[in-house]
Parts: structure tokens; C-alpha cells; sequence
């Protein structure tokens, strides 16, 4: 599905139902983004996400958009350019189906796309949730000691909220700014140890915080941050920083061959 997101958007949400009234409260719960929104809805549902019923969710999506509007809170772009793609598969569910020979019925689907963007992101949220809940209970044993090192490059150890509040700054930023409309390469998270531990046979220490900063998807972050988990999970590698807060930096342990898929 490639229409302009735009197009079939209204030009203005759909009035109140009256009937409605009595569940409307100040409060209003926030999401992270409109797939998170998506999610919320499906789960609230209680349907499957390869079946969802796309005019009863796009009721619902544009309805907490309409209850934002109300109070007066800003709309972010991304949840309007949803609203425009719902409304697109809605009417495209509404057009009678090709039922020739060639036509397959996962392709001849309008809401495929939707349903691959949303398992992508369910993977990541929760991956996300388990790796906060790590690193806080890792925040509440580690003590942080300094590494034996020369005197020339002082070092601390990093503890996994060091490595998780790196992962998540870059994050942040690769939301910010509009990812490259790039061919997904099905890179696993296998290959990213094995490249990891070709530089580190190459290389003295490499920082970590660089890897995140030059990863061009949200996809490539996560399986890179699980990757380096990993390695320090079968310390393989341990992780530093130059001062505490500062950069991370990834140093070799032992040699290792065992790759995790």
C-alpha cells in the first residue's frame, strides 16, 4: 500500500454520537504513537491482529483523535497520516475483491502492510518493557568500580542501564527524524554478534555509542542493542565508559565462537 497518506484524510473528525456522552472523561490516556494507539485498540477488542476489523478500530482511532481535539491537546502529524492510511484501507476493504486465479489472498489484503508494521512494533515494545525492567532492577545491585586501566584512559564500568539509556537516546532520535525509505535486509541477530566479534578481533575496544548513533533504522538499533547484550551476557565482552555518563565502550574478554541466533 502506497497512497498518499493524505488524500482520504477529512476535513474535518467525525461529529460526536450523543449516545456517547456518558463515557467521555477529562482524562485521556497517552500512547507512545499511533501504532502503540493501534495496539491498545486490537487488545481492547480482543481480536486477532491478522483479522482486525478495520472499520470498527478506524471508529475508534478517529474517536480518541476527535476526544484529543476537544481538549485542546496538539495532534502529532504521525497519528493524522494514520488516520489517513485507516481510512484508505477502509474504503479499500469496502471495493469488491478480484476473485481471478492469479490473485492471492494475503497480497489482495489492505490491511497486510498494517498488520507487519504493528508485529514489528509489538516485537519491539516488548523487548523494550523487559530490557526497563532489567536495567532497573541491574540499577538497584550493580555498584559502579572503577576498571583496572592505565592512568592515560581512566575507565568505569557501565552498568546495563548505562547500555540501555544509550540505546534509548538513540532511539529517541531516530524517531525525530524521518527514517530512509531503504530495502529491509533481513539481518539477524547472529550476524550482528559475528560482526561484532570480527571488530573486537581487530580492533582494542569499539564504541558502542557510535554503532547506535549510525544505525539507520529502529529495527537495526534493537537487534544491535539485543547483540550486544548478548556478549556481555556469555562475557564475551564487557562494557565502559570514559567517565561515568560518558561514551560505551565495548572491551574483549575471551574469544568465543558461539553465535546466538
Amino acid at each position: 500500500m502506497h497512497a498518499d497518506p493524505w488524500c482520504d484524510l477529512p476535513d474535518e473528525l467525525p461529529p460526536r454520537e450523543p449516545e456517547r456522552e456518558e463515557r467521555y472523561t477529562v482524562k485521556l490516556e497517552v500512547f507512545e504513537g499511533p501504532l502503540d494507539l493501534l495496539l491498545h485498540l486490537i487488545k481492547k477488542e480482543q481480536v486477532s491482529i491478522y483479522d482486525i476489523p478495520i472499520a470498527r478500530i478506524t471508529e475508534q482511532y478517529l474517536d480518541y483523535l476527535r476526544r484529543m481535539e476537544e481538549l485542546d491537546l496538539t495532534i502529532a502529524g504521525e497519528y493524522l497520516v494514520m488516520a489517513a492510511t485507516l481510512i484508505y484501507i477502509k474504503s479499500k476493504m469496502l471495493l469488491p475483491r478480484d476473485q481471478g486465479p492469479m490473485v492471492e489472498a494475503e497480497e489482495d489484503d489492505p490491511r497486510r502492510e498494517l498488520v507487519e508494521r504493528l508485529l514489528e512494533y509489538q516485537k519491539y515494545k516488548a523487548a523494550a518493557e523487559l530490557l526497563w525492567s532489567k536495567a532497573e532492577r541491574e540499577q538497584a545491585v550493580f555498584t559502579r568500580g572503577r576498571v583496572e586501566t592505565d592512568d592515560a584512559n581512566p575507565e568505569v564500568n557501565a552498568t546495563l542501564f548505562d547500555l540501555f539509556r544509550a540505546f534509548h537516546r538513540a532511539m529517541e532520535r531516530l524517531k525525530e527524524r524521518q527514517e530512509l525509505a531503504i530495502a529491509r535486509e533481513e539481518i539477524t541477530m547472529a550476524q550482528k554478534i559475528a560482526e561484532l566479534q570480527a571488530r573486537l578481533e581487530r580492533e582494542e575496544r569499539v564504541d558502542i555509542t557510535a554503532l547506535f548513533e549510525e544505525a539507520r533504522s529502529r529495527r537495526e538499533l534493537l537487534i544491535l542493542f539485543l547483540a550486544v547484550l548478548e556478549l556481555v551476557r556469555i562475557a564475551v565482552i564487557r562494557v565502559v565508559q570514559t567517565e561515568r555518563f560518558g561514551r560505551i565502550l565495548a572491551l574483549r574478554v575471551r574469544a568465543s565462537t558461539e553465535i546466538v541466533a
